[in-house]
Formats: structure tokens, sequence, C-alpha cells
């Protein structure tokens, strides 16, 4: 898939960085309000598929690999799990335990670990609907050859 025009390109890089910054947003956000990990990462991932599309996917060199969309739902995933396991030896032997302190109500410090929470769902999700959809854009050329 070779792209789009210069137009298409061009607005696409103003837009897919507005939309990556509102994941952002949504992530950070989503103790306070609807939203959270799972939303913003859907959000960032589609920053990320607006870009291959108006791009081709010739601008990715895509090959039949492990991609590095991987390593980032391993780490997603892995950093979640060891904020999951600090409950069991800071917060009372209770896992998920809320150990840290937990500010003032409607602030954006004050849900203690869910916020971390959050980002972590947030760089999974966005990591794994990025990896279905590259594996579909693959999967399309090699029938394609």
């Amino acid at each position: 898939m070779k792209g789009m025009t210069i137009i298409v390109k061009k607005t696409t890089q103003l837009i897919a960085g507005m939309i990556f910054l509102y994941g952002i947003y949504i992530i950070l956000h989503g103790h306070l309000t609807p939203g959270g990990g799972f939303a913003g990462g859907i959000i960032l991932a589609g920053s990320f598929i607006l870009l291959i599309l108006a791009y081709g996917s010739d601008f990715l060199i895509l090959v039949r690999k492990e991609s590095g969309s991987t390593i980032y739902e391993n780490l997603g995933v892995l950093v979640f799990l060891f904020l999951a396991l600090t409950g069991l030896l800071f917060g009372g032997r209770i896992f998920f335990a809320n150990w840290l302190p937990h500010g003032t109500p409607g602030e954006l410090i004050s849900a203690g670990f869910l916020p971390l929470y959050n980002i972590c769902v947030g760089i999974e999700v966005a990591a794994s609907i990025l990896s279905i959809f590259l594996a579909l854009i693959i999967f399309k050329e090699e029938i394609l050859k």
C-alpha cells in the first residue's frame, strides 16, 4: 500500500498528534471522568492507525516478524502485575491493595494506584489493537502477492 496524497498526509500529521494527546488525557483522567485505560488505549491506537493508513504500509516496512508493539503489550501487563503484587508486600497481604496515599478527592493525584493501573492498561490496549491492525495489514499483503 503506497499511501495517500500529500494533503491527506499533512492533515493526518496534525490530527494524529491531537488524537494522541487526547488519548493520554483520557488515560490520565480516567479516575475522575468517564474513560480510563481501555478507552484511552483505543484512542492512542487510533492515532497510530490513522498514520499507517495515510502513509501506507510501505512507510513501516512491514515484515513477518514480531513487531515492537508486542514488547509494549508484555511491558504493560508485567508492570500491571508488579503493581498488583506490591499490594501483597506493602498493603497488608491483599492483592491489588491501594497502599499509596489517596490525596484530595477530585484532583489528578487523588486515587493512589488507580492512575498507574490506567496507564498500564492504556499501554497494553494500545499495543494490542495496533498489533492486531498490523497483523491484518501483513495478512492482506501476503494474499495480494
